[in-house]
C-alpha cells in the first residue's frame, strides 16, 4: 500500500480508512473466490505422468489463426514487454525478470507468430530445452495460465504442421492433467476463460475417454462463461480493449478447433463473435489499434485487422461500421465520428463488481482522434505487479477527465484491487443535424467532503469539438487533464488560455479554454508494455460550481 493510510500521523484514522479499503475491495466477491483462493493454496497435485492418449486425426482444414508479432529473434534469444533476454540454462524462472516476463517466455506465442514456419529450427530447440528445463508442476511454467497459454499454442503448432514430437505429446497431456485439477475459480474472469479453452484444445488434439473428460470440463465451463463474459453489446465485461481483442481471439481459436476436428459448433459462438467484431471495431481508432479504457497495451493481443481477417476466414463477417454515433450500451462507451475525427467516450462502470483488476479510474475519461492519428489519449498500460507506475497508470489523473481533490475516481490500489467505485449516471444521448451530445455524470467522488460530483459534457459536429466539465457540491480544487499525444506538439498563444496543436506534416488545429486557469505540464504514455514516452498535458483547474469548457477547432 503505497499511500498514507498506515501512517502514525493519524493512528486510528489510518486504521478506519485500511478497514474500510478492505471492505470496499472484498464485499462485492463471490464467495468462490474466497474459498476457492483457499483451496488453490492448499491443494498441490501430483503430476500424473501416464502416457498420453492417441492424437485425434483432423477432419477438416485448419485455418490460419490471428497472427503476432515475432517475439523470437535468435536462438534462445527472446523480446517481451519491450526487454530483450537470451535465456540459458537456468533462465526459465529467474527472480530477477520480471513475472510477466516468465510467463510470456512460457506462453511459446512465438510458435504462431508472423512467419514463424521460417523458425522451424529455434522453435525445435526451444520445445526441447522448456521440456529439460521445466519438470512437471514446477516453478512459473506450471501455473494455470501460462499452462493454459502453451497447451493452446503448442496443439495450434501442431494444427499448422505435424503433430508434435513424442515428448511435446507426452507433456502436453501431463499439462492438461494437472490444469484440470489447478482451475483458477478464486480468479474466474479471462482466467478461468483461458483454463477452460485449454482443455477443450487438449481435449480435441487428443481422442479417448480421458480427452473427452477434458472436453467435456472446459465446455462446461464456457457454457457458463461466455453468456457471462460477453455482454449483449459484444464487449468483454472488463472493459478492457485488449482483453476483448484476446476473448475474440479465444472465441475465433474455439470455432476453427471445432470444425477442424470435426466437432460441433454451438451457433451461440458465431452470433457473439459478430457482436465481438463490431464492439472492437468501435473501441479501435482510425489508426487500426485499440483505444486505451482500463488496463490495455497495443501489441499484446492481434490486431483488429488480423483478427478480422481471421472471422472472414471462418465465415464470419463484422456487423456494418458505418453508423456516425455507436452506443454500446451494455458496456458503457459511445462512439462519434464526423468527417476526419472519432471521439470515443467512457461512461461505463469499471467493470464487473466482483473482478475490477484491470481497471483504471478512468471513468468520464475520453480518447480522440483526427486526421487519422491519435490527438487526446488515456495514460496507457506499461506495467501489471505492485509500485508506485503501476499505481499512477491505474490513477485518475493519467486519463483526460478531471481530478478532484488529488483523489482518485475509483479507489485503484495494489496493482490489481478496487475498493469504492465510481458509478455513471444521468447519460444523455442526443443527436443533432449537425452532429451529437452526450452528458454524463458519477458519484466516485462523493465519498469526499463535500460530496462532489463530476459532470461533463462532450458536443462534436464536423470541425468542432467542446467539452464541459461542471463540479456540483464542494470540493478544494478540480483540474480537467487532456493528455495530449506524443506525436502532437502543443504551442501556446499570448495569454495563455489558447492555442495550436501541430502535427509534423503541417497540420493544425486551434483550441481554447474559458472558465479555468490553464497550465502546460508533462505527463508520460504507454502504448505498449515496457514502454513510456514523455507527452504535454492540458492541466485546467477550476471550482466547484463553475464551467471549464475545452474547445477544438480544425
Amino acid at each position: 500500500m503505497s499511500d498514507t493510510s498506515d501512517s502514525g500521523a493519524r493512528p486510528r484514522l489510518g486504521v478506519l480508512e485500511v478497514i474500510s479499503r478492505y471492505w470496499h475491495t472484498l464485499s462485492p466477491l463471490k464467495p468462490v473466490q474466497l474459498y476457492g483462493r483457499i483451496w488453490f493454496r492448499l491443494t498441490r497435485p501430483t503430476p500424473d505422468l501416464r502416457p498420453a492418449p492417441p492424437v485425434r486425426p483432423r477432419s477438416a482444414q485448419w485455418v490460419t489463426p490471428a497472427r503476432r508479432a515475432p517475439s523470437m529473434h535468435g536462438e534462445m534469444a527472446f523480446r517481451f514487454l519491450n526487454e530483450e533476454r537470451v535465456i540459458g540454462a537456468g533462465g526459465w524462472d529467474d527472480p530477477k525478470l520480471a513475472k510477466l516476463w516468465r510467463y510470456n517466455l512460457h506462453y511459446f506465442d512465438d510458435l504462431n507468430a508472423w512467419d514463424a514456419p521460417g523458425r522451424l529450427r529455434w522453435h525445435q530447440t526451444y520445445l526441447a530445452r522448456w521440456l529439460a528445463a521445466n519438470p512437471p508442476a514446477s516453478g512459473s511454467a506450471w501455473e494455470p495460465y501460462p499452462t493454459s497459454l502453451r497447451i493452446v499454442n503448442w496443439v495450434k503448432w501442431a494444427m499448422a504442421s505435424s503433430p508434435l514430437p513424442d515428448g511435446c505429446a507426452h507433456s502436453l497431456a501431463i499439462q492438461a492433467r494437472h490444469l484440470a485439477r489447478r482451475l483458477e475459480i478464486h480468479l474466474l474472469g479471462n482466467h478461468l476463460f483461458a483454463n477452460a479453452k485449454a482443455l477443450v484444445f487438449a481435449g480435441r488434439y487428443f481422442q479417448g475417454p480421458e480427452a473427452e473428460r477434458w472436453t467435456a470440463i472446459g465446455l462446461r465451463i464456457l457454457a457458463r462463461e461466455i453468456p457471462e463474459q460477453i455482454l449483449a453489446d459484444g464487449g468483454q465485461f472488463e472493459r478492457s480493449p485488449m482483453y476483448h481483442a484476446l476473448a475474440l481471439e479465444d472465441m475465433l481459436d474455439l470455432i476453427n478447433l471445432m470444425i477442424a476436428t470435426g466437432g460441433v459448433v454451438p451457433e451461440a459462438w458465431r452470433a457473439h463473435v459478430h457482436r465481438m467484431l463490431g464492439w472492437l471495431n468501435a473501441m479501435s481508432h482510425p489508426d487500426g489499434e485499440i483505444a486505451q479504457f482500463n488496463d490495455a497495451a497495443i501489441g499484446i493481443a492481434p490486431s483488429p485487422a488480423e483478427l478480422e481477417r481471421y472471422a472472414n476466414a471462418l465465415g464470419i463477417a463484422p456487423p456494418n461500421s458505418s453508423a456516425p454515433v455507436r452506443h454500446l450500451a451494455d458496456s458503457g462507451f459511445l462512439r462519434a465520428d464526423v468527417p476526419g475525427a472519432a471521439l470515443i467516450m467512457d461512461v461505463a462502470p469499471i467493470g464487473p463488481d466482483y473482478l475490477p483488476g484491470h481497471a483504471h479510474a478512468d471513468t468520464l475519461s475520453f480518447e480522440f482522434s483526427l486526421f487519422g492519428g491519435r490527438l487526446l489519449t488515456n495514460g496507457g498500460t506499461s506495467r501489471y505487479g505492485l509500485g508506485p507506475e503501476r499505481e499512477a497508470e491505474r490513477g485518475t489523473a493519467s486519463h483526460s477527465t478531471v481530478v478532484i481533490d488529488q483523489a482518485n475516481s475509483s479507489e485503484v490500489w495494489s496493482g490489481f484491487r478496487v475498493a469504492r467505485r465510481a458509478r455513471p449516471f444521468d447519460l444523455v444521448l442526443e443527436h443533432t443535424d449537425s452532429g451529437v451530445s452526450v452528458s454524463c455524470a458519477h458519484d466516485g467522488y462523493r465519498r469526499l467532503p463535500g460530496r462532489p460530483v463530476h459532470r461533463r459534457r462532450w458536443q462534436l459536429e464536423p470541425g468542432h469539438l467542446v467539452v464541459t466539465d461542471v463540479v456540483d457540491g464542494a470540493c478544494r480544487s478540480a483540474v480537467a487533464r487532456y493528455h495530449v499525444h506524443p506525436d502532437v506538439t502543443v504551442e501556446l498563444v499570448a495569454g495563455g488560455s489558447s492555442g495550436m496543436f501541430r502535427w509534423p506534416d503541417g497540420r493544425a488545429a486551434r483550441w481554447s479554454v474559458t472558465g479555468g486557469h490553464l497550465t502546460l505540464a508533462e505527463s508520460g504514455y504507454a502504448p505498449e508494455f515496457g514502454r513510456r514516452l514523455p507527452r504535454q498535458c492540458l492541466e485546467i483547474a477550476f471550482s466547484a460550481g463553475a464551467d471549464v469548457r475545452f474547445e477544438l477547432i480544425w
